[in-house]
């Protein structure tokens, strides 16, 4: 974990502990989250729950709980705000929306996640840049847009479109798993692990023999990301069966 993220959630960890009120980080990427999951660990009182808007939301806030508050009873709502956007005579991309947003002098951990559908999009971001975002956002590329705030109950689920897949490895680990579930094969895997170009559950994995497991996720810098759905029984060759899934 880099050294200012760590100092952060040491220092709002003790101030929710202190004063037993809910502290919190802007919107960490995946990797963030893990890291932070990892360190939780070794909390006192205080709960850590990561919350991005929505259940959906790759982008979330490490929220640290006090001892009277269940993470059951935890609203979003009070801390994270969501923003339809409505673009007229095109339908901008994900890059356009992120530089229209960064343009208006918003930092990235202000923001979560961009939902994009066409001609309109979902943006979350922290309370404080609700009204910037709605009075100032209205112009996304080339497209004028109307941006206005829906409630996060309201917010549709966008599908996840995935490839469904079956595969048999000789052994759970990295390296086999991540050749089958790219096409590549396990030389060209191990190689791209040995780079740093691999990621296992968001964290960065330099071991080719790191063992896999259902739940896990997998991407690989520049060709994707996807999941280990299920585990299933040997073959007559004694391979193990696999189920996963790859993101489109």
């Amino acid at each position: 974990m880099e050294k200012e993220l760590e100092k952060r959630i040491e220092e709002l960890a003790a101030r929710c502990e202190k004063n037993s009120l809910v502290t919190a980080t802007g919107f960490l990427t995946m990797a963030e989250q893990a890291e932070v999951s990892a360190w939780a660990k070794r909390l006192g009182d205080a709960t850590l729950h990561l919350d991005g808007g929505n259940p959906a939301c790759e982008r979330k806030r490490a929220f640290f709980l006090p001892y009277w508050l269940a993470e059951t009873d935890f609203d979003p709502a009070e801390y994270i705000r969501a923003l339809k956007v409505t673009a007229y005579f095109g339908t901008p991309t994900h890059r356009d929306y992120m530089g229209a947003a960064l343009g208006l002098g918003i930092r990235r951990e202000w923001i979560g996640d961009f939902w994009v559908n066409g001609d309109t999009a979902v943006i979350f971001c922290l309370p404080t840049v609700e009204k910037l975002l709605t009075d100032e956002l209205t112009q996304v590329g080339r497209c004028t847009v109307r941006t206005s705030p829906i409630p996060l109950a309201d917010v549709p689920v966008p599908e996840r479109k995935v490839k469904k897949m079956t595969f048999t490895v000789k052994s759970l680990r990295l390296d086999a798993v991540a050749g089958n579930l790219f096409g590549l094969s396990r030389t060209a895997a191990a190689e791209l692990i040995r780079a740093g170009a691999v990621s296992l559950n968001y964290v960065q994995c330099l071991h080719v023999d790191a063992p896999v497991g259902p739940g896990d996720v997998i991407s690989i810098r520049g060709k994707g990301k996807g999941a280990v759905t299920a585990v299933g029984g040997q073959s007559r060759k004694d391979r193990t069966f696999l189920e996963a899934e790859l993101y489109l």
